[in-house]
């Protein structure tokens, strides 16, 4: 048989006191987490916006410096002479004054390699995707490749060389190391656990702070922050393979390359740990005063009430000459020691009544 627990006044008064403080301090505590929890996620991934941002105008910026000069050159008579002994040269120049440029080469319209910048066997390059992009039409030709000398990515940027009549010619294609590209972006720490990397528009690796992962140009396709940008998210949370709760925006570069900035969602929402202990720490404090409270609050209460009750008590059992306290009180509790001690003056008079009629 269930025990039934009863609850005395002191108890009820105790538990409504206790309600009656913390439910409006929960409910703060509640609407203070969310809103802290929305401005530290709209921060953080501002944050993350205008690192990928500025890293991202530096790519475009960079290609488009080397899209220019490509152009400039391709419009050149000696490259639309379509000559090596012509070419080569203004090739020589190229790769002089732009350091991160390995091979400056032309290709004729059917793919055989023309004119070279290190003085090499010409090639048949009609298969690369550089001159693909270009002999269909694109004003542009790029591909990401591993170098064999540095075995490190490398990219190929080409552009058309046109006659007056701006008729196809051959391609000019440029060969160039990405190590200060992938410097500036490998370099750029968030924090203790943020970085930043680069992947091509198939989810290649161009470059990451893990060297292996640049050099073996992994694919990161199924990466759930380049997954999100698919769907039209740029910030996503997720779990990586460490089953560490990760932050990431992605954002596409000019050429359809994927800038993804990134930070451990632990290290980049500390502010909300630390505002959600000092929370803590206020909640219990606050419980322990309110408790204090309520327990000298219903004592006060209740003391004069269990003393009025064995007032009572006794007069039930004939002790009438009892001191009555609280009936200098102006409160309820006074009233109901005037009752009582009214009671005890009457059942005094009934008796003294009874006794002289008995006598």
């Amino acid at each position: 048989m269930a025990t039934k627990i009863k609850f005395g006044i002191s108890q009820k008064l105790l538990l409504t006191l206790l309600v009656v403080a913390l439910v409006p301090l929960i409910s703060i505590w509640f609407v203070s987490y969310q809103s802290i929890t929305s401005l530290t996620t709209e921060k953080v991934t501002l944050e993350l916006s205008a690192i990928n941002n500025n890293l991202i105008t530096h790519v475009d910026d960079w290609v488009d410096m080397n899209q220019r000069m490509l152009r400039q050159n391709a419009s050149l008579k000696v490259m639309q002479s379509m000559q090596s002994q012509l070419q080569n040269p203004s090739l020589e120049t190229i790769v002089k004054y732009y350091d991160w440029a390995y091979l400056a080469f032309t290709i004729d319209q059917k793919g055989n390699n023309v004119g070279r910048s290190d003085g090499k066997k010409v090639k048949y390059y009609g298969d690369r995707d550089y001159f693909k992009q270009v002999a269909e039409g694109k004003q542009f030709g790029t591909q990401i490749l591993i170098g064999k000398t540095s075995g490190k990515p490398a990219m190929v940027l080409s552009t058309g060389i046109f006659d007056k009549a701006g008729n196809l010619k051959g391609v000019l294609a440029q060969a160039m190391t990405l190590n200060k590209l992938s410097d500036k972006i490998t370099s750029n720490r968030i924090g203790e656990t943020g970085f930043t990397f680069l992947v091509d528009e198939k989810g290649g690796v161009i470059a990451h702070p893990d060297a292996e992962m640049t050099r073996s140009r992994v694919d990161l396709s199924k990466n759930q922050a380049l997954q999100a940008l698919q769907r039209g998210e740029s910030s996503s949370i997720f779990e990586n393979f460490n089953g560490e709760k990760i932050i990431a925006v992605a954002q596409k570069t000019a050429q359809g390359w994927i800038m993804v900035s990134q930070q451990n969602h632990a290290e980049a929402y500390q502010v909300i740990k630390a505002e959600n202990k000092k929370n803590l720490y206020l909640l219990i404090a606050t419980l322990l005063i309110v408790f204090a409270i309520a327990v000298l609050v219903s004592r006060s209460l209740t003391a004069p009430i269990r003393e009025l009750t064995e007032v009572a008590d006794k007069y039930s059992q004939g002790q009438l000459d009892l001191k009555i306290s609280g009936l200098d009180r102006n409160d309820e509790i006074g009233q109901l020691s005037q009752s009582i001690e009214r009671m005890g003056t009457s059942i005094r008079m009934a008796i003294n009544r009874l006794q002289k009629k008995k006598s």
